[in-house]
């Protein structure tokens, strides 16, 4: 049910003078009366997007730890939704920081409770954070293993019994299996593959039951930026094919952590090809009474798709980095412009035992929509064109990733068009004060921009320390830093490195360490934040973690985060006249600030910083040194 505006209009005054006025009598008198300090950064913040609300522009609002930039731009965007009939949009980096936004005693709670707003706020996951009922019968009949059996038994009775619709309530998130690793949790969650609309279980499906939930919202909805590129990618051909968005219209977008937006867009904008899926999809389709034509296909199908990947494996650039380079030798495009023609023509024949009836419908159109999206992923890699590709472990599994083109010229087609005002909140949006790098890696050519330091006295509560180390010596030091029995975030460059670590310890230590991807991560984070264990090691966790107070009192950076030499980077670096000043030093600065900002969150803080240096990352000490809240000294 919608609500009413939180303020009274009148004649006399617009919607924004009245906004203007409410804005400032709730920092100004509210707050103050109930306990809360009177911060001039926030209450500045929370004036700047009231104005992009009114002017409908893009706004890069930087404002540091401790400003509270969340209620900064809830109170302003949650009664431009009720005045215009819209939710508000609110993006997040990931799941785990929407968990943190949302949680008892989290910034919504807690102005909602001060304000008596009853507010109407849903949340919108990625559409893999959801448990698929297919998959997870897939799974049961490939395996016993216990986690299946648990999934199962904690399902609502209305999905194995037939209630009305009336019954059904929303389940099944990643968040709801916290015991459940990573790579368990993707056996049975949502997956592409997965023709959603030919599936008899698609009523009962706990993500149909989510979003149609969140489509009602009316103050705001809660999503990630990779849910929200994939809507933004998919909005009209969904809209075409007859089908809903994934998101409902709303009155504006605020990108918590936008400095992140670029890499969910390229992750939204890529296709993939799995070697072992293909294979799956075809052994769904046979059946008894298949034409042996039809059954030949499919066997040369298979033969085909795995020489291609045999090849593809050959001409991959051996690499440490997670995206893998491919060589594009003639060999290789040849058997790919093979397999594009070979499944044209077994398309055509499933039409055949389709008219048969001799394959079931649903294994039907989801083995024809995998194949044509097949098809055209294929295209794009043998084709000569503006393409980035690579080869990554996902899941656990080979994949061929293919991106049309940089995404700058469709964000400013699909997203920067002026419509919507869209506010991008950090405490790192900017190099210095200076947005370049983030508008021009996005492709926003107009924009407002402001930058407001943190209230905390840096030099009274945080020491840096640089240690000189030679590169292998490194992970030695960061276990001889757990001895100080401070909680500790580690945090690395990339999954690999981390699991290298991880390998790299005594079998017989004492810690109680955590490591990102072995549990659900929002649990992991919760019970960090509770002091269960000490010492937490991520690879992804550079920024958003909030960790106040004894939460969190020591953070190692164990190697300077510059970008990897990766095809998504070289692609950039090859369009940029000075690699190293506009691509490699910008993302690095900006990093390093993120992760040495999950130490002091709140005025009561303090802790320590260190930052493990080899030779070649001392050697470019000037370039880092500068954007440090406080001197480093030797360890």
């Amino acid at each position: 049910m919608r609500q009413p505006l939180p303020f009274s209009l009148s004649k006399d005054k617009t919607f924004f003078e009245s906004l203007n006025d409410w804005i400032g009598d709730i920092f100004y008198d509210e707050l103050p009366e109930k306990g809360y300090d009177l911060r001039d950064e926030q209450i500045f913040m929370s004036f700047q997007i009231e104005q992009a609300l009114k002017e409908k522009s893009v706004l890069f609002a930087e404002a540091g730890v401790g400003t509270g930039k969340t209620m900064a731009y809830l109170l302003p965007a949650i009664a431009y939704a009720r005045y215009t009939g819209k939710p508000a949009l609110i993006s997040c980096a990931d799941e785990t920081l929407i968990e943190q936004l949302v949680k008892k005693g989290g910034d919504v709670d807690r102005l909602n409770d001060l304000l008596d707003l009853n507010l109407d706020v849903r949340l919108a996951k990625s559409r893999d954070q959801y448990l698929c009922l297919q998959r997870l019968e897939g799974a049961k009949k490939r395996s016993d293993e216990d986690f299946l059996y648990d999934i199962e038994d904690s399902l609502p009775e209305f999905v194995n019994k037939t209630y009305s619709m009336q019954n059904t309530y929303p389940y099944g998130e990643r968040s709801s299996y916290p015991e459940v690793t990573d790579e368990e949790w993707q056996q049975v969650n949502y997956h592409p593959i997965q023709n959603c609309n030919a599936c008899e279980l698609r009523n009962k499906c706990g993500q149909t039951i989510h979003r149609n939930h969140y489509r009602q919202a009316t103050d705001l909805v809660i999503c990630s930026h990779d849910f929200l590129m994939e809507h933004i990618w998919t909005k009209e051909t969904r809209k075409r094919e007859g089908q809903t968005p994934l998101l409902p219209e709303f009155s504006q977008i605020v990108l918590d952590e936008g400095h992140l937006l670029e890499f969910s867009a390229q992750r939204a904008l890529t296709y993939e090809v799995q070697e072992s899926t293909l294979q799956d999809v075809t052994e769904s389709v046979l059946s008894d009474g298949m034409r042996e034509k039809t059954l030949n296909m499919i066997e040369q199908t298979i033969d085909l798709h795995n020489d291609f990947f045999r090849l593809l494996r050959l001409y991959t650039v051996k690499s440490d980095e997670d995206r893998k380079a491919i060589t594009k030798d003639p060999e290789l495009v040849k058997v790919g412009n093979l397999l594009v023609r070979h499944i044209d023509l077994m398309l055509e024949e499933f039409v055949f035992d389709g008219e048969l009836f001799t394959i079931p419908e649903y294994e039907l159109r989801l083995a024809e929509e995998y194949f044509e999206q097949y098809i055209f992923s294929m295209r794009l890699f043998v084709e000569e064109g503006d393409a980035v590709t690579w080869l990554e472990i996902k899941d656990e599994i080979e994949t061929l990733v293919i991106m049309p083109r940089l995404v700058t010229d469709i964000l400013d087609e699909k997203l920067f068009d002026g419509k919507i005002p869209i506010v991008f909140s950090s405490a790192t949006l900017s190099i210095q004060k200076d947005f370049t790098y983030l508008s021009d890696s996005l492709g926003i050519d107009e924009f407002q921009s402001f930058s407001v330091s943190s209230p905390f006295d840096y030099e009274e509560v945080m020491k840096i320390f640089k240690h000189p180390l030679e590169q292998q010596q490194k992970f030695a030091r960061v276990y001889d830093l757990f001895s100080s029995g401070d909680q500790t975030l580690a945090l690395f460059t990339s999954k690999v490195d981390m699991e290298n670590f991880k390998k790299s310890l005594p079998l017989d230590h004492q810690y109680t360490i955590e490591f990102e991807g072995d549990r659900e991560l929002s649990t992991v984070v919760k019970e960090f934040q509770e002091g269960k264990f000490q010492i937490l090691c991520s690879y992804h966790l550079w920024e958003g973690l909030d960790l106040p107070g004894e939460a969190l009192t020591k953070v190692i950076i164990v190697d300077l985060p510059f970008p990897p030499k990766d095809p998504v980077f070289d692609a950039k670096r090859k369009f940029s006249n000075n690699p190293l000043e506009e691509i490699d030093l910008p993302f690095m600065q900006l990093r390093i600030q993120q992760g040495i900002g999950r130490l002091i969150r709140t005025s009561k803080d303090h802790g320590e910083i260190h930052l493990l240096l080899n030779e070649d990352e001392l050697r470019v000490e000037h370039l880092w040194e500068t954007i440090l809240p406080v001197p480093a000294k030797n360890f």
